[in-house]
């Protein structure tokens, strides 16, 4: 029998109406070091010249609505500041569209991020702006789900 490693939770990503080809789905994986997510998307705007957008985990519940105003914050849980936060992620960098990111992580594990949201936002992070690094709107979005 083959021993497959599975996500303990996956969230699918749709785009917003100023991305609305984009999609792709995020898994993470449970591990004794932290959490391995794994995000493959496509049809990222192709408008962003510098091809970087940033990534986050969100703080809320829900995707629903346009532009998504239900996602809140970044998650952050010990309330520090950008880019320490729980939920800040390294960008995406398209390729034609796409793009694929796998990056392990110990600020948060599986069962907290569980019924919160995957953010992707129109521009790059600058990783200093407050409290969200001047990462532009919000253009996709996935609902984190328990597997």
């Amino acid at each position: 029998m083959k021993n497959e490693l599975k996500p303990q939770a996956v969230a699918v990503i749709g785009g917003s109406a100023d991305a609305p080809d984009l999609s792709g789905c995020a898994e993470f994986y449970q591990c004794a070091a932290g959490v391995l997510l794994s995000v493959q998307v496509s049809g990222l705007p192709q408008q962003n010249s510098s091809g970087f957008f940033a990534m986050h985990i969100h703080e809320g519940e829900s995707c629903s609505g346009a532009g998504f105003p239900r996602t809140g914050g970044h998650y952050n849980i010990v309330e520090t500041l950008h880019p320490l936060h729980a939920g800040d992620l390294p960008p995406l960098l398209s390729c034609h569209g796409g793009a694929w990111l796998t990056v392990l992580s110990d600020r948060f594990c599986v069962d907290e991020v569980i019924g919160r949201t995957l953010v992707i936002h129109s521009s790059e992070d600058d990783f200093r702006t407050q409290p969200s690094g001047n990462a532009g709107v919000k253009i996709g979005c996935g609902e984190i789900k328990s597997t």
